[in-house]
């Protein structure tokens, strides 16, 4: 199958936490969730040792025939298994990643969809349609339609803009929240699944979020930009655009993520 992958750290000599790989039948995407500097993921291994594990794991599950949310449960339970008594899994921080998971299957092409990355696939009329798993982004903007109630520009509002950036991390897998893959197989149960006809496809593209935020940061390309281009001139443009949207706003003034610079990965696929 033609694939083509590029990834980028988020910063120059810090591991990327994302992993990506691609076999005869299929593609494994996660992006591991990083805990804010100072905060105890109660792990002794770290985010990037989990996203090997479970990537691992998950390209060696998708070998088989079971459906792909058997896959990720056991991939889970088995890399939970890994982590030893120094490692508290009831942490709430503990390593965690987003996943796509894609698997060639007769004259389908079924896929999973957990968390933050996504999955975007062409059809042969030229339609692209994103599979997305919208539940965090949905949490975000409700925590943030919430009224202050604190006075502007006073040193308790900023408190509050602190404690409201911060917030959404209560809501990881837990009911209502959304979910990840990390130390509980519940997570593969709350995961997006369903499968494409392979004769209406026209090619795929799985990516991290640190590779979509001209969609979903600056609002500079639609879902069908964002595909065209990884599409047309290669993962590792998609991820150059994305950079350069970044340097062009390196104050931060239009956008308000916490990293200036994120993980990014793009897997691409299209028919020989």
């Amino acid at each position: 199958m033609p694939f083509l992958l590029a990834t980028a750290p988020g910063s120059p000599g810090r591991d990327n936490e994302d992993f990506a790989a691609v076999t005869t039948n299929g593609v494994v995407l996660l992006d591991g969730a990083s805990a804010p500097p100072g905060i105890d993921i109660g792990c002794t291994h770290g985010v990037a040792w989990f996203t090997r594990r479970l990537g691992g794991l998950l390209l060696a599950g998708l070998a088989g025939d079971q459906p792909l949310k058997d896959v990720l449960a056991e991939a889970i339970t088995t890399v939970s298994s890994l982590h030893g008594d120094g490692c508290d899994l009831a942490n709430q921080e503990t390593p965690s990643a987003t996943v796509v998971l894609v698997r060639f299957a007769g004259d389908r092409l079924e896929y999973l969809v957990l968390s933050d990355s996504v999955l975007l696939a062409e059809a042969t009329d030229g339609t692209v349609t994103d599979i997305t798993d919208t539940r965090l982004d949905d949490l975000k903007w409700k925590l943030a339609a919430a009224p202050f109630t604190t006075t502007e520009g006073t040193p308790e509002r900023q408190s509050e803009l602190h404690e409201r950036a911060h917030a959404i991390r209560a809501y990881r897998n837990v009911p209502d929240g959304f979910w990840t893959a990390g130390a509980d197989p519940r997570a593969a149960t709350e995961a997006l699944t369903g499968s494409l006809p392979l004769d209406q496809l026209a090619g795929f593209a799985a990516m991290t979020d640190g590779a979509t935020r001209g969609v979903e940061v600056f609002d500079a390309q639609t879902w069908s930009d964002c595909y065209t281009l990884a599409a047309k001139d290669g993962p590792a443009a998609l991820i150059d655009h994305v950079r350069a949207l970044e340097q062009g706003d390196a104050d931060q003034r239009e956008y308000t993520s916490g990293k200036p610079h994120d993980d990014a990965t793009v897997v691409t696929w299209t028919p020989a």
